[in-house]
């Protein structure tokens, strides 16, 4: 399969794209703040489809979009943040007018699903470039900001004491996650945005690994899912997204099994 250039270019792309979402997704959930990167997708799929509608690149509207739903959500800190309610209207409405502007757009139904379920073999080498450059500038942010991250997640009051700006920090890193969010969503759609960000960093942290060690886990087993859901993608023709969800899943599962049957 590493004939073809675009399965070449889709290997690349899932490498650059786990070595983001691992990281960011380990902080994310640590923070307890996995809401934030699905509804990151959501509004983002809202700027994709307006993107699409003024002739823009997709991916222009989508990290765009999620960038400014990332930053207003830090700056509105505890307001949000456990109001489910409030979370699930605004998903709901984010849909919603991406929806409407799909409709809008009248064009065939594969930029739709391209969105919403990722189109990994559809990359282009000019889209790789945006993505090396993307995930380089995401992981010298979290490098510079991932000490005072960690002390400010896991003893607030203390960090707020010596000083830390815990707002400011929140802005920083949901503006992160929401660029970490763009990236994901080009292997998994907008809907899919948990299976690479979210489950193999939840599934690192059950292992309760020291903080370096478990950041690069949870990128080594990002990038074990993406490229073995490639792998078994060309060999079974089932989409990528699926595989890449089932082994998310199948990790997470047989991780907390192996800790019950040892106990």
């Amino acid at each position: 399969m590493l004939e073809y250039d675009f399965m070449r270019t889709a290997f690349l792309a899932a490498l650059l794209v786990a070595l983001v979402c691992g990281p960011v997704g380990w902080f994310l959930v640590l923070r307890g703040q996995t809401f934030a990167s699905h509804a990151l997708s959501h509004v983002g799929f809202a700027g994709a489809t307006g993107a699409l509608m003024l002739g823009l690149s997709p991916f222009t509207g989508l990290a765009g979009g999620a960038l400014v739903a990332g930053m207003v959500m830090g700056l509105a800190g505890d307001r949000v943040a456990g109001r489910d309610v409030m979370i699930g209207l605004v998903l709901s409405v984010a849909m919603g007018v991406g929806a409407l502007f799909l409709h809008l757009l009248t064009r065939s139904a594969s930029a739709a699903t391209a969105l919403l379920f990722g189109d990994i073999l559809g990359i282009s080498p000019g889209m790789l470039g945006w993505l090396a450059l993307l995930s380089l500038g995401c992981l010298v942010g979290l490098g510079l900001m991932a000490r005072p991250l960690l002390f400010a997640t896991l003893q607030p009051e203390m960090a707020e004491a010596k000083g830390a700006r815990l707002r400011v920090l929140d802005v920083l890193f949901l503006g992160l996650v929401a660029l970490a969010t763009a990236e994901c969503a080009q292997i998994t759609g907008v809907l899919l945005v948990f299976t690479l960000m979210v489950a193999p960093a939840a599934t690192v942290l059950r292992l309760s690994l020291p903080p370096l060690v478990g950041l690069a886990a949870a990128a080594g087993l990002a990038l074990a899912e993406a490229w073995g859901g490639l792998t078994l993608s060309w060999y079974t023709d089932c989409p990528t997204s699926f595989w890449i969800a089932l082994l998310g899943g199948a990790g997470f599962l047989l991780v907390g099994l192996a800790q019950r049957i040892r106990a």
